[in-house]
């Protein structure tokens, strides 16, 4: 395991954003345009389901099809209020600011690694106030692959200008962001907090787990030069 970590690479959604939080909101003002009488939780489900990406919005027509009530003009005015009322709702976790704000004065360099397309990305960042924060923001979009594919992961660390060994990666997902962190050679911090990945298998251990954000900074003690540290 490295003994100099000059780097920390997050995942967005679940590890600093509350996403499936804002998510469900975005779900229940979809219902309630389409003046359906159910709970959130029932059109979460198709996003769940793995069918299409966790963001697709084809998952909101399959929830109208399988109802009947799918027509075209109908379906964009779903998808323009999922993506505003989830934009809207997005908030970071409890002591991300502070979290974010103590690694830079550590020297660290910070990067976001996500799924997202850029502009989502980008967007959620500057509504939870933290994108100044980040040297790199990396997204599906500008690879061509997701995770677990490393692509994303291996620009962020050529971005940053570090190596796998000098950095970590911190995300919610054991299969998303963890696996392909370990084999890249890089330590890998579990953000248990925010996994909502119900239906992924939870094998394949991180080198740490965290249950809090703020977890991260005394995990860093023994890891970041000792001259960063005293700055704090």
């Amino acid at each position: 395991m490295a003994s100099r970590i000059r780097a920390v690479i997050f995942d967005l959604d679940n590890t600093l954003l509350d996403f499936v939080e804002a998510k469900l909101k975005a779900c229940k003002a979809v219902i309630r345009h389409l003046g359906l009488n159910e709970d959130e939780h029932e059109l979460l489900g198709y996003f769940l389901r793995g069918v299409h990406g966790f963001e697709d919005v084809r998952n909101i027509a399959d929830y109208m099809r399988d109802r009947g009530v799918y027509c075209e003009e109908k379906f964009r005015e779903c998808c323009e209020i999922y993506e505003r009322v989830k934009l809207e709702n997005v908030e970071p976790y409890p002591g991300v600011r502070e979290t974010l704000e103590r690694l830079r004065k550590l020297g660290l360099k910070l990067a976001v690694v996500t799924d997202a397309v850029n502009g989502h990305a980008i967007g959620r960042l500057k509504k939870a106030g933290i994108l100044h924060y980040f040297d790199a923001v990396i997204s599906s979009d500008m690879t061509g692959k997701r995770k677990p594919e490393p692509d994303s992961i291996i620009l962020a660390l050529n971005k940053l200008g570090v190596g796998a060994e000098e950095a970590i990666i911190v995300g919610d997902s054991l299969r998303r962001d963890i696996e392909p962190g370990k084999r890249l050679g890089m330590m890998t911090v579990y953000a248990s907090y925010g996994d909502r990945n119900f239906f992924e298998e939870r094998s394949g251990g991180a080198d740490f787990v965290i249950e809090d954000i703020g977890e991260l900074i005394g995990l860093l003690d023994s890891f970041v030069p000792k001259t960063k540290i005293s700055n704090r």
